[in-house]
């Protein structure tokens, strides 16, 4: 599979919120298999919101994330 290169903006603490999350999950998977990185994570992330993309509405950030009941 190939990827394309997209740069965005993350907030410090989902920076370090991915890092912790990337090394708990490496630590615990074991040997073999896909490395899981930051950017596993971030594709995962992407598949689940378009996965969702029915719910999502609104005008600016803050209304995107309540129409999908995150804080």
């Amino acid at each position: 599979m190939s990827y394309q290169r997209k740069e965005t903006r993350l907030r410090a603490e989902q920076q370090n919120g991915l890092t912790l999350l990337a090394r708990r999950l490496s630590r615990t998977k074991g040997a073999g298999g896909e490395r899981i990185t930051e950017n596993t994570l971030i594709r995962v992330a992407v598949d689940l919101l378009l996965a969702r993309s029915a719910q999502l509405s609104g005008n600016d950030e803050a209304a995107l994330r309540n129409s999908l009941d995150l804080p």
